[in-house]
């Protein structure tokens, strides 16, 4: 029974992760999020059959069917992470699935909204270099709102829906994940982190509550570190002072503290 629902979320994972993928590639662009899809080459529409979250990337054999351009990785590794996301936060909240499907749509909801906005966070930073505004501050906002309807700093393994007064322990969360990026962006001037991570760092605080985001931001540094070294070792043309965009690790780091309930401190 489990494996059968867990297999129905991956489903619909797929599926909002093609619509993330329009974000993506649409959002600041004078393009809308609506309209039939096309090739990005050849502007030919594409049919249903071309547009089946990741099988039809693998019956096309990565290239487009009309004038055979190669078709950009992102497209199944957003969808298959979308699945993953949707898979593993039904997971988290299984019991309460079976439980209480009224708190189970609000908590799944809330939770997909919050970690699939930190996947088209983490994807326009990693091709840009940069975190848009606009989707940081709804993702703050979101968070901060989550304040008043999740315990996000509870070490309970299942985290339930309902409205509550938080601690101010919880409302500075966000402040205080945020100051050290925000530090570290002042006195570097931006060589060594964006203002853009601390504006992240903001909702993540709010999100997750003081021990796991910090859980989540050292697992975010070890990563980033142990890659870091791996691209400067292997990897041709990269060096120490080459720009490496932070919000995919973090947005990692958050998600594994989440899923798993990491509490390092």
């Amino acid at each position: 029974m489990v494996i059968a629902v867990t297999l129905i979320f991956f489903v619909f994972g797929l599926i909002i992760g093609s619509f993330l993928n329009v974000v993506i590639l649409r959002l600041n662009t004078e393009k809308s999020f609506g309209g039939r899809s096309a090739c990005m080459s050849c502007r030919n529409k594409l049919s249903w059959y071309e547009l089946i979250p990741v099988v039809s990337f693998i019956f096309l054999r990565g290239r487009c069917k009309n004038c055979k351009t190669k078709i950009s990785s992102q497209y199944p590794i957003v969808e298959t992470i979308t699945g993953i996301i949707f898979a593993s936060l039904f997971l988290k909240f299984q019991d309460i699935f079976f439980l209480d499907t009224i708190a189970f749509s609000f908590t799944y909801a809330y939770y997909v909204a919050m970690f699939s906005l930190l996947l088209v966070i983490s994807v326009y930073d990693f091709k840009h270099k940069i975190i848009p505004d606009t989707l940081s501050f709804v993702f703050g906002i979101l968070g901060f709102l989550g304040l008043f309807f999740f315990n996000a700093s509870g070490l309970s393994m299942q985290a339930g829906f309902g409205p509550q007064l938080p601690p101010i322990s919880e409302f500075l969360s966000g402040l205080l994940i945020a100051a050290p990026f925000a530090f570290f962006w002042f006195v570097s001037k931006g060589t060594w982190m964006g203002l853009g991570d601390a504006k992240l760092a903001l909702g993540l605080g709010w999100m997750l509550g003081l021990s796991r985001v910090f859980s989540g931001a050292v697992v975010a540094f070890w990563i980033g570190a142990v890659l870091g070294l791996f691209l400067v070792l292997f990897k041709k043309n990269y060096g120490m002072k080459s720009e490496i965009p932070f919000a995919p690790y973090l947005a990692l780091g958050a998600f594994l503290a989440f899923i798993f309930e990491l509490h390092l401190f």
